[in-house]
């Protein structure tokens, strides 16, 4: 269906951009404006992808002609603009010093906005039957709004706007049933509101989607990113789906990222699959589930390996692919599920559309790239070897969709290249695609820095930047460790929804490696950062074993024992304690920090004594247990009292690690990390 997919909801002034889904390159597409509020003078433009924006507040419908009939789309339009605090990145030579003259290193800097950030929303539905069979059965939609963390509002104080989706409407009157919006009632509740439907009206499918609205004494209109859950019948009842949760399994996911042409010692063209299938015992050994290798498709020749020349056959120096199928099975047969490197803003310059475009208008594919002025092709951060895909055109998307189906089933998910540069419509279609054959198929964006919209029908987990950036800054002795847990909140300042997972990373192969620009003892603590905060951790390889090259060959034969076991360790950790996975909550708690001699006063900044600003604790709570976490990024050992009722064991070493101190208080002493229970 050409159905241009869920509803939007946009701030007046704000674009997006429209296309039909699965599109016929050779099909006929018409867009319209069908309905508007009083005074708009919003219209569309005339090609089968365009754009749209609301000048003016209220709901719009648009209508879509298209070669399977007429479709419509509803926007809805909120008298507000918001820009989410941003993170920019710079780089920096600095390492870890705690001189008090010491320069900070400006690697990211907070852009500031004015007033607080935007709500949040979370949908759940349920279908409630009477068991006596005498009352229709009514489908229930409960959605639970959530004040930004800066307001001084209350959940009682926001407003909810749910929306049923285009789709569902045209189905359910094509079956002769009531149109679903004529038969809604909506209830106001302590936090939030609640939508009730007769399930009558639900064809095979109803989708509601809905934002929470803030009003804030003295600012603008802010409203939330949207959620949605479906409704779907079936021969034997109705099964309820929230549709932007990320799949259940990485609610305790491990990713260890795969850098393909150097991960293996082997220079034997065509059998890097085969030399990473032989290590897969070993990386299941270490504790993760998921493995993210870069991209396996065919490319220039640059070893990267994302400028892409084929996107349907494997590159040949890596193996064929029936090796590659081998190594997906090996990974799955070891209990690992496997993510593909999806990119989708680009080809290589050698690519055959390319070779026939450029400096030749007459060329078929032409339009099927971007273009500067001067005629080169277009592109970011003057990367020459690549040229940015023109998204507006049908062949491009339909040519998308084809490497997504090609691709899709062999895998467990896409780690998705420049998500930022290419079209939410793209992903929106993407997402609903893949999806609609396997829920807990995994979306994940590189978008740096983050953006809260695209957890709305996009992605279930995205990069954390902003954390990794934090880090980076702690190790250099540049912030105070205790900074991490304000990236970690920053999340729902910017707007993410709770429901929202993050990649946790402190190296990839684009990054130098932690250990290089920070030092031994602060790569030790952040690794334990990115597995004991809210989130997915992730390794890159090379880093389990103190690897120092970027993305040179992995000397596996030179590991450091001590490094690996570290990681083995924390990964076991994360595995047998959810607590410390994304579903735990994290809280702030009192502690203080000593020296390793418990009687010095005061500490000193120098050699091997710990100062305050290397350390910090907090809380993690799940639903079975609560545990305190202590991160030392110091060179030293620290001692540190903590405002909580705690047990004696580090559940990451399985040794006691409770002192008492000259002054009588008990203290938890940490090397790099200790996690310990905490008591009833």
């Amino acid at each position: 269906m050409h159905h241009p997919g869920p509803p939007r909801f946009l701030s007046t002034g704000e674009t997006t951009q429209l296309a039909p889904r699965d599109p016929d390159p050779e099909g006929t597409y018409s867009w319209r404006v069908v309905t508007s509020p009083p005074g708009s003078e919003a219209t569309v433009g005339d090609d089968a992808v365009t754009e749209f924006t609301p000048d003016v507040p209220g709901r719009f419908t648009l209508g879509l002609s298209a070669p399977d009939g007429d479709h419509q789309l509803t926007v809805r339009a909120f008298p507000a603009t918001y820009e989410d605090v941003d993170i920019a990145g710079g780089s920096g030579t600095v390492l870890r010093d705690r001189d008090a003259d010491r320069a900070e290193v400006p690697y990211a800097a907070e852009r500031g906005h004015e007033g607080s950030g935007p709500p949040r929303v979370r949908l759940d539905a349920t279908v409630e039957t009477d068991q006596d069979g005498r009352k229709e059965p009514t489908v229930r939609v409960e959605a639970t709004a959530k004040p930004n963390p800066e307001s001084t509002l209350d959940a009682a104080d926001l407003d909810v706007a749910f929306v049923i989706d285009d789709r569902d409407v045209a189905a359910a009157v094509a079956e002769g049933r009531t149109n679903p919006r004529d038969a809604v009632s909506v209830t106001e509740t302590a936090e939030g509101a609640t939508l009730h439907l007769p399930a009558a009206t639900v064809a095979n499918r109803l989708r509601v989607h809905a934002v929470s609205i803030a009003r804030e004494p003295g600012q603008e209109l802010r409203f939330s990113v949207a959620d949605a859950v479906a409704v779907d019948r079936s021969s034997t009842g109705f099964e309820t789906i929230r549709l932007n949760q990320p799949p259940a399994w990485t609610e305790n996911a491990r990713v260890y990222e795969i850098y393909v042409r150097t991960f293996t010692d082997d220079d034997a063209p065509g059998e890097t699959f085969e030399a990473i299938a032989d290590r897969i015992p070993e990386i299941a050994e270490l504790g993760v589930d998921t493995l993210w290798l870069t991209p396996v498709l065919q490319h220039d020749g640059k070893p990267h390996g994302y400028n892409i020349v084929d996107f349907f056959d494997v590159a040949g120096d890596l193996g064929d692919g029936a090796d590659y199928e081998a190594l997906v099975e090996t990974a799955h047969d070891h209990g690992l599920r496997v993510l593909f490197d999806f990119v989708a803003n680009h080809t290589a310059r050698d690519h055959r559309w390319f070779e026939d475009a450029y400096r030749n208008p007459e060329s078929p594919y032409r339009d099927r790239y971007e273009w500067q002025d001067s005629g080169e092709p277009g592109t970011y951060f003057d990367w020459e070897l690549i040229a940015n895909l023109n998204h507006e055109n049908l062949h491009v998307r339909r040519f998308l969709l084809d490497v997504i189906d090609e691709w899709a089933p062999l895998v467990d998910g896409f780690r998705c290249d420049m998500a930022w540069a290419v079209p939410d419509s793209f992903w929106r279609e993407l997402r609903d695609r893949v999806k609609d054959i396997d829920r807990e198929f995994l979306l994940m964006d590189e978008t740096i820095p983050y953006i809260a919209d695209f957890h709305e029908g996009m992605f279930d987990v995205h990069f954390d930047a902003t954390l990794y950036f934090q880090l980076r800054q702690v190790g250099r002795g540049a912030e105070p460790a205790e900074s991490v847990i304000d990236a970690i909140e920053q999340r729902a300042q910017v707007g993410f929804p709770d429901h929202a997972g993050f990649l946790q990373y402190i190296e990839n192969h684009d990054e130098t490696r932690y250990r290089v620009e920070c030092g031994d003892a602060a790569a030790a603590a952040a690794g334990a950062a990115t597995v004991t905060l809210p989130g997915i951790p992730m390794v890159y390889a090379g880093q389990e074993i103190g690897q120092r090259g970027q993305r040179d060959d992995i000397a596996w034969e030179h590991a450091r024992e001590e490094v690996q076991a570290r990681y083995e360790r924390l990964l076991a950790t994360h595995a047998e304690h959810p607590a410390l996975g994304p579903a735990g909550d994290l809280s702030r708690v009192d502690y203080h920090v000593a020296s390793g001699d418990l009687t010095e006063r005061p500490l000193v900044a120098d050699g091997e004594t710990v100062h305050p600003n290397d350390v910090v604790a907090f809380r993690r709570d799940g639903e079975a247990e609560s545990l305190v976490v202590v991160l030392n990024f110091s060179p030293g050992e620290a001692a540190v009292a903590v405002d909580v009722d705690h047990g004696e064991v580090n559940v990451v070493t399985g040794e006691p690690c409770v002192t008492v101190d000259a002054d009588g208080e008990e203290r938890i002493l940490a090397d790099d990390v200790a996690v310990v229970p905490l008591e009833d």
